[in-house]
């Protein structure tokens, strides 16, 4: 028992090497856009200089790094670090692009056609009848939804709010109201059988979203290979959604207020794109 006592009083808190695999123009866009800001507001001094700041905020992004384990490598509180956190987030977030100019955008550029999906980016389940109607049915867990456009290459090109797990696709685009915006920027949009019915013109639709197989009704052979046409063509979304969560930030989110939500998500989106386009 002694000898374990000795252990015990001898052990000290180590440090260790990680590597980020961001690239160095994430990490100064990070650093310039905390500077600028700095300047703004008139504030002289932080503990630590942009640059570093920049890597401790795309640690705990990147890899879920706890924010107490980051504050004690980099000898300042887990407060201070959650602060940074909190503040390079809506900095990043404010950059993000609305969904008007987004589409308008991708019509200057010569696009016809958008991707969109819906996701559910898990949460922790916490206690309470506040929290059933985050429970998605269809994913057996509670998270939150989101709704994404891509361009036909998969780049994310924006991000919707974040809203309760058990929300409907249909229901989050007509909230949205994607299919106005897409009918003023003259483009269409490739999707799933999740939005069937959203856009309910035969003449001249703008949601394509493939046919749906019932028990009493089967599809022709015609249609098995429009469906699979579409299905190619919609692969790319997955794509996005994958860059997305690979910030492990993402694997469950401990942020319960949806707007906190919504911020890291389309801050999240900025970082993304810039790592995609370097």
């Amino acid at each position: 028992m002694t000898n374990t006592k000795e252990r015990a009083e001898d052990t000290c808190p180590l440090v260790y090497q990680c590597r980020l695999p961001l690239s160095a123009r994430t990490v100064n866009h990070l650093a310039d856009l905390l500077r600028r800001h700095l300047k703004a507001i008139r504030s002289r001094w932080r503990i630590l200089p942009p640059g570093k700041i920049a890597v401790i905020v795309l640690a705990v992004l990147r890899h879920d790094q706890r924010l107490a384990d980051m504050a004690g490598g980099n000898h300042v509180s887990e407060c201070t670090v959650r602060r940074w956190r909190d503040e390079l987030i809506g900095l990043l977030a404010a950059q993000a692009p609305r969904l008007d100019r987004a589409l308008k955008k991708i019509a200057r550029q010569g696009g016809e056609v958008v991707l969109m999906d819906g996701t559910l980016i898990r949460t922790q389940r916490r206690t309470g009848k506040a929290d059933r109607r985050n429970y998605s049915g269809k994913h057996r867990a509670h998270g939150l939804h989101f709704l994404a456009l891509t361009d036909q290459n998969g780049r994310l090109i924006w991000i919707s709010a974040a809203r309760p797990g058990r929300t409907h696709d249909n229901t989050a685009a007509r909230h949205d109201h994607i299919l106005v915006h897409l009918r003023a920027a003259g483009l269409g949009a490739l999707a799933d059988l999740g939005f069937r019915g959203l856009d309910n013109d035969i003449l001249d639709p703008v949601i394509v979203t493939g046919f749906h197989a019932s028990r009493t009704h089967k599809l022709t052979p015609g249609q098995k290979e429009a469906n699979r046409v579409l299905a190619i063509g919609r692969a790319p979304v997955e794509h996005g959604f994958a860059h997305l969560k690979n910030w492990r930030i993402l694997t469950k989110l401990r942020t319960d207020p949806p707007p906190r939500a919504t911020r890291l998500l389309r801050a999240l989106l900025v970082l993304t794109n810039l790592e995609i386009n370097r």
